[in-house]
């Protein structure tokens, strides 16, 4: 298990509800959690804030969530991301393949459970520390 309280966590979605609620129960295990509405106010945050993980949405205003994560990969290629969409067939580009995305870090909208976040993040954490042994 990673330390969560240690963990920060970035969460950019234009739904004010999704936002907030994937926030707080993030909060509520413990993860360091910062928000953001748009890709653009996203990286504003990430030249500001070293994040571990950003969950992000594909659909936002003005910057799309690929050119989000593209940018911040380029910037902090130690991130790592979930997307959180509710686009049900969305594939995975090549550009977000070749940075480490695979398709268990495609979240559906609406989630069932918002435990799969959580998972989603000790997953890509867990990797991460594999990788620097």
């Amino acid at each position: 298990m990673t330390n969560r309280a240690r963990t920060r966590v970035l969460v950019v979605d234009d739904e004010l509800s999704i936002r907030s609620s994937l926030a707080g129960y993030l909060d509520d295990y413990e993860y360091e959690v910062a928000v953001a509405e748009s890709a653009e106010q996203a990286l504003e945050l990430i030249r500001q804030v070293s994040f571990d993980v950003a969950v992000i949405d594909l659909r936002l205003p003005g910057m799309s969530g690929e050119a989000l994560i593209l940018q911040a990969h380029a910037m902090y290629p130690a991130m790592r991301f979930l997307i959180h969409t509710g686009s049900v067939g969305y594939g995975l580009s090549e550009k977000l393949r070749k940075i480490g995305l695979r398709p268990e870090h495609v979240l559906l909208k609406p989630l069932p459970d918002l435990a799969v976040v959580v998972a989603g993040i000790e997953n890509l954490m867990r990797r991460e520390q594999a990788d620097e042994r």
